[in-house]
């Protein structure tokens, strides 16, 4: 189920966020970016649509994903 980012408390979000970039593990990018940047552009994928909250009745967990792999649409198809 996809829980709309605008209906989670603020803190509720924030410990999300923090909890899935502590998931990420290593960035092997060209650069090593901080812990409140990785948490900052997750927001804003977040807020632009590129990525949704999604609650595992299954599994009993909260997850931050692409968008594409809730939906089922190859990426860059609309």
């Amino acid at each position: 189920m996809i829980i709309p980012w605008q209906e989670v408390d603020q803190e509720t979000l924030n410990n999300l966020l923090e909890s899935v970039v502590l998931r990420e593990g290593t960035d092997y990018g060209s650069q090593e970016l901080s812990f409140d940047t990785k948490v900052e552009q997750l927001k804003q994928r977040l807020k632009s649509g590129e990525a949704v909250i999604v609650f595992s009745e299954l599994h009993e967990s909260v997850d931050i994903v692409d968008k594409d792999s809730v939906t089922g649409n190859e990426p860059g198809e609309q």
